[in-house]
């Protein structure tokens, strides 16, 4: 693969796409899942399957450049992140309602859109499951943005996310205004998981935010811990994932998120000999 990847520009866009990826993902989805909110990478990611749907079914009607399905995947899951934190202050008792609310738009809207566009085609297939050659240049540059874009939020804004996971009561004490942190910071989960789909496809998306941090949490001690070796175990899978796609010529986002699994598995069962062992030296 490596000489095709100096040969081909494509390859070397996807390849270097999955790395980004494989590096924003987990570290959102580290807060996500600290702060119980996992299954919003869901939601918005049926949200972004709305949004391409529409813009399969626009750029049947009318064939202009702009009209990217890419494009409209992120706008869609954007709108959809404003909107779940708009129903989070309508059901004040009941916050976490609101993330079935828009799934369930999403996946309604998706099938009215899908049908409209004629159905499953190459294309839709492809942001389903993910593809190595459906990174193109505009993509690749829109997403090295979205990186540095969330780096560089979660770095100003790393000690009031990490207040707010944990404490939500003593960051808003502590004079943290914890609305306009979480609306940021589920736009930045919208935005990552809209340029996770290239590669990882909607469906399986969260996994990639999910998977690798399961798998941290096994064997991380502290926080910091949690960040870097969800980020590896990201890492690990992303790539190992797209080399095995591309061999077997199989969507990525498949082998991406079983290799998360098989490293999930290798982590519980490393925990588990290591509590096996204490045990053993405890009782001996």
């Amino acid at each position: 693969m490596l000489a095709d990847l100096l040969q081909f520009e494509f390859l070397r866009h996807t390849f270097l796409t999955g790395i980004l990826i494989g590096f924003i993902a987990p570290l959102l989805g580290t807060f996500l899942v600290v702060r119980r909110l996992a299954l919003l990478a869901d939601a918005l990611s049926h949200v972004t399957l709305a949004g391409i749907a529409f813009g399969l079914f626009i750029e049947k009607q009318i064939t202009l450049p702009l009209l990217n399905p890419f494009y409209g995947g992120l706008g869609a899951s954007v709108i959809g992140a404003i909107l779940i934190e708009k129903l989070r202050s309508v059901y004040t008792a009941y916050q976490e309602i609101g993330i079935p609310i828009i799934l369930s738009a999403g996946v309604g809207i998706s099938v009215i859109l899908i049908s409209l566009a004629n159905g499953f085609n190459t294309d839709l297939f492809n942001y389903l499951f993910g593809s190595v050659s459906a990174v193109s240049r505009n993509d690749f540059y829109t997403i090295i943005v979205i990186t540095v874009v969330v780096i560089a939020i979660v770095t100003l804004f790393y000690k009031e996310l990490l207040t707010l996971s944990f404490d939500e009561e003593h960051a808003i004490v502590s004079g943290i205004h914890a609305k306009r942190i979480h609306f940021l910071f589920i736009v930045l989960t919208a935005l990552v998981i809209a340029a996770s789909i290239r590669i990882v496809g909607v469906l399986l998306v969260s996994a990639l935010m999910t998977l690798p941090v399961a798998s941290a949490m096994r064997i991380a001690v502290s926080f910091k811990q949690l960040l870097f070796f969800s980020i590896l175990f990201a890492q690990v899978s992303v790539i190992v994932g797209l080399v095995t796609g591309y061999h077997l010529n199989i969507p990525p986002g498949g082998t991406i998120v079983v290799t998360a699994i098989i490293l999930l598995l290798i982590s519980l069962m490393v925990k588990q000999l290591k509590g096996k062992r204490v045990k053993g030296v405890e009782q001996g």
